[in-house]
């Protein structure tokens, strides 16, 4: 070859000598290919062939640092590489010894994985290979080029977790099982048996931590940048001293590092499933498998012991994310995701159950396996798609949740401390709990994962819209809660971030979901609540008494001219109003707290809609539904009547502590424990104070704008509501009027929502819409909260102070003088009622009854008013605990009449007397 290569250096250009070098050169080339083939396969005929396995670990290695000296890439292309010839030459030689040589390469690799605890390690491996998590998963990849590798790599023991059936599924590697909480258990022995169980080693061979030790793909997705690693604690040292550009930069080191290991283990996988038939559905069971083994991981107490690290759920679902990216950006495709996956066993492998311990909750009751053959147009399409949320589900969603907490709770330490007069720049905890904040965030505020996360849960609203009720029934709840808590997520706490992304389908379906169709099976009224707080921190348009960062972008429709999509979408026009009204009563049974965030939300919504004129028709149509009507109006009055009282009561208490805190003698004099449970009970009045409040104020201001149109103005004064919305507004009356509410104090009353002019205001803007109507002046009347003195002394409130003015300030005055009237006529009532047959008598509030009812589940009688008022709270029979609806009782018409009777007689005696 030598001397071939001395004669063509000496012939001329053009006279033949470049197609004997190609020959020449390709003659070298298969001579090279079939010694190293050789030295694969027969490593001790050769002095240097000893390590040979390793020799090419350590070239697939530095294909990633260099590619200048790359063995998988060739200027030909990925077929003629040296790499790839050398594969294909052992195979044909030996199909063995080829995957014996796959097998070797891929044990060095991940033996010198398995030494790397996160990204920021480097490798210690005894073989020599080293490098860190990021070199050594190139090289696995690099190695998976080859088809043929890629699919001896699924063929090796530590591809697959043993079956959930075969004896090895249940055996511990590494050491004996790690001790369980028992039953009964303080919090500070749960917290040391959990620091013990995070330190052991050992593991069941089937679980999640099995599966990032024992297996391939685990040892590769289990690395990441954890928040709990000393050194991304320590990259944020002093976090209280350091600006926010300069956190934010090194959390942009921190996640381009991340996201470059994510794209190779993207790469990677995509190598095993472009591979062949088999190694795809290797892949597709050792998915599957993860996905089952940590079906817990969104446990709020989760077993360490069972379940995969936080970093190797991230990286699963940022590989999913990248799988499904094709058809998220394509329609075409996306119409390809089938909904029968959910519900066939042999397709979702057990991932989707619908019974056991790992059951997940569909939309709607009453859900089972399908009957018929699941034979989509394509199976990889939904697999990857429902896996892919499935993933999200057990990562980024309880991952925002937790940072979420964190950073909560960092804002109450900063609270106490100051309050304590303490320094937060020398407190070590909270400094720490600052570091910890800013770990965490590195994943969950990452501007390409999080862009992934809202394009693909906004292809997940698309498919849901398509839907059918019979198949939207059938889809798992997670779905649409985990689509909310991205979108909450991100409205307080990456709202730059939602910039330039459609969210129209995501407006859509929650539209479509809080609708009164989708009502009657999506009864989590949870989950609905949640899709009302989207509607307010997402797609409400900021003003004056709403702040809202979220970009135009996201808000407002572009097809209909950058108009906002809560007045331009048809079907929002058509039934998000009564819809709101709906949702307003259901919200009744979701937290003490919850129940107030959520109704403030809602009537923001309901005040914009109202004052959009494309919303004016739905509005109308509100009052033609009594029902629901009656189930939002009893939820706004029992909100005042819960809770207005308290919180005046409270007020003093705030006032109280906060001139304490103010004198610095008379606080250092308190023991600290007292100190600390003073502070205790002031953060929970003061969270009582602001969230009540602020509901009560917004309900007045509801209340003063519904009352506006007159069909619904009447709604309020039907038989069962008027008296209970007068008892309503004089009760407030009482507390700022009569209880000298208004002369109360507290420092930074905007805190607190304490305005108690204004909030005067709104309630004497009611009673002047309702002045001329005789039924609420005899309800108020008839009212216990009713004095001649409080109107009167209302009455002169709001003239000194000009909180009325007008024609609304004319209808109060006047009120005064018919509400005293209408109290003289209900006294001469009263007498006659004095002696009426119990019969007539309501059994549970003792009064005469106006419409009297049945209720057949015991057959006893009562007035409708009492009956449907229990119901509001409790859907059973107050006599026998039976189930009843209000559509279940009779009226009781033989008796009415024979109480009309008795009671015209009563008058008309009276009359002669």
């Amino acid at each position: 070859a030598g001397e071939e290569w001395k004669d063509l250096k000496q012939k001329k250009k053009g006279d033949g000598s470049e197609e004997v070098l190609c020959g020449l050169l390709e003659e070298i080339r298969k001579q090279v290919v079939s010694y190293a083939a050789s030295s694969l396969q027969l490593p001790d005929l050769f002095e240097l062939g000893g390590n040979s396995c390793l020799q090419l670990a350590r070239c697939l290695s530095t294909t990633a640092t260099d590619p200048s000296s790359s063995v998988t890439f060739d200027v030909m292309g990925k077929n003629t590489s040296f790499y790839y010839c050398v594969c294909e030459e052992l195979h044909s030689q030996d199909p063995d010894a080829f995957e014996a040589m796959v097998v070797d390469i891929a044990k060095c690799i991940t033996d010198a994985l398995s030494e790397c605890k996160s990204l920021l390690d480097e490798s210690q491996d005894a073989s020599g290979l080293g490098g860190n998590g990021l070199l050594l998963t190139s090289a696995l990849r690099e190695l998976c080029t080859n088809k043929k590798a890629a699919s001896c790599l699924t063929k090796v023991p530590s591809f697959l977790l043993p079956p959930a059936d075969s004896p090895q599924a249940s055996e511990w590697v590494g050491g004996p099982p790690p001790p369980q909480i028992p039953r009964g258990a303080n919090p500070n022995q749960i917290n040391f048996i959990r620091r013990m169980q995070e330190m052991s080693n050992s593991r069941m061979r089937r679980s999640g931590k099995g599966l990032e030790k024992d297996t391939v793909l685990g040892n590769v997705l289990r690395l990441g940048l954890p928040w709990k690693h000393e050194s991304v604690l320590s990259s944020y040292a002093n976090p209280v001293r350091r600006s926010p550009k300069d956190i934010d930069q090194i959390s942009d080191g921190h996640r381009r590092q991340l996201e470059l290991y994510q794209s190779k283990c993207n790469e990677l996988i995509r190598q095993l499933v472009v591979a062949g038939e088999q190694p795809r559905k290797k892949v597709i069971q050792w998915l599957t498998d993860a996905l089952l083994v940590n079906a817990k991981a969104d446990a709020i107490e989760k077993d360490p012991t069972k379940i995969s690290s936080e970093e190797l759920l991230y990286n699963l679902s940022a590989v999913l994310l990248k799988l499904c990216d094709p058809f998220v950006s394509n329609p075409d495709k996306a119409a390809l995701v089938d909904p029968g996956f959910v519900t066939s066993p042999k397709s979702h492998g057990g991932v989707y159950e619908l019974t056991g311990d790992n059951a997940l909750t569909r939309l709607g009751d009453n859900v089972s396996h399908s009957e018929d053959e699941y034979n989509p147009k394509n199976s990889f399409i939904p697999l990857c798609f429902f896996f892919c949320s499935r993933a999200l589900a057990l990562s980024i969603v309880p991952g925002m949740s937790s940072y979420d907490s964190t950073s909560r709770h960092v804002s109450h330490m900063a609270w106490r401390i100051r309050s304590a007069n303490g320094d937060i720049f020398s407190d070590r905890r909270f400094n720490h709990t600052l570091q910890v904040k800013y770990g965490m965030g590195i994943v969950v505020k990452s501007p390409t994962y999080a862009t992934d996360v809202f394009r693909f849960y906004n292809a997940v609203a698309g498919f849901l819209l398509r839907l059918d009720s019979d198949q939207l029934k059938t889809m798992p709840e997670h779905l649409v809660s985990d689509a909310c808590a991205v979108l909450d997520f991100a409205s307080d706490h990456t709202t730059g971030l939602l910039s330039g992304i459609d969210f129209g389908n995501s407006f859509r379906l929650t539209v479509k979901l809080l609708s009164k169709d989708c009502a009657k099976f999506v009864r989590n009224y949870n989950l609905r609540a949640s899709l009302g707080d989207i509607l307010h921190d997402v797609f409400l348009p900021g003003d004056g008494s709403h702040r809202n960062d979220i970009p135009n972008s996201v808000i407002c429709d572009p097809l209909s001219g950058g108009r906002p999509y809560l007045v331009s979408d048809k079907m929002c026009q058509d039934t998000l109003a009564p819809s709101l009204l709906l949702l307003y009563g259901e919200v009744e049974t979701t937290g003490f707290y919850e129940k107030s965030s959520h109704r403030v939300k809602i009537a923001a919504l309901l005040k914009y809609l109202w004052d959009s004129p494309e919303h004016k028709s739905a509005f109308r149509k509100i009052a033609e539904d009594q029902e629901s009507f009656i189930t939002f109006a009893n939820g706004i009055i029992n909100d005042m009547n819960d809770k207005f009282a308290g919180v005046m009561e409270k007020l003093p208490a705030i006032r109280t502590v906060q001139l304490q805190m103010a004198n610095p003698q008379e606080w250092a004099a308190i023991s600290e424990e007292e100190r600390e449970t003073i502070l205790e009970r002031h953060e929970e009045n003061e969270r009582s104070v602001e969230n009540t409040l602020k509901l009560c104020d917004t309900v007045l201001k509801m209340l003063g704008f519904l009352n506006t149109d007159k069909a619904i103005r009447d709604m309020f004064l039907l038989p069962d509501m008027c008296p209970r919305l007068a008892n309503m507004l004089l009760f407030v009356l009482t507390k700022l009027v009569g209880s000298r509410g208004l002369d109360l104090k507290v420092d930074n009353p905007e805190k607190y929502n304490f305005r108690p002019k204004e909030m005067l205001q709104n309630v004497c803007v009611v009673f002047s819409s309702f002045a001329d109507a005789n039924t609420f002046q005899a309800a108020c009347a008839k009212s216990g909260y009713y004095t001649p003195d409080l109107l009167s002394k209302s009455v002169k409130t709001c003239r000194k102070l000009g909180l009325l003015v007008g024609e609304s300030m004319d209808l109060f005055e006047k009120l005064e003088g018919k509400v005293e009237e209408a109290a003289k006529t209900l006294g001469d009532d009263e007498e006659i009622y004095e002696d009426a047959p119990d019969e007539f008598l309501d059994p549970l509030m003792s009064e005469f009854m106006i419409d009297p009812v049945i209720l057949p589940t015991s057959n006893n009688v009562v007035d409708r008013a009492t009956i449907q008022q229990h119901l509001l709270n409790d859907p059973t029979d107050p006599f026998n605990r039976k189930p009843l609806s209000i559509d279940d009782v009779v009226p009781a018409e033989e008796l009415k009449e024979k109480m009309k009777a008795w009671l015209d007689a009563k008058r008309a005696a009276k009359g002669q007397n």
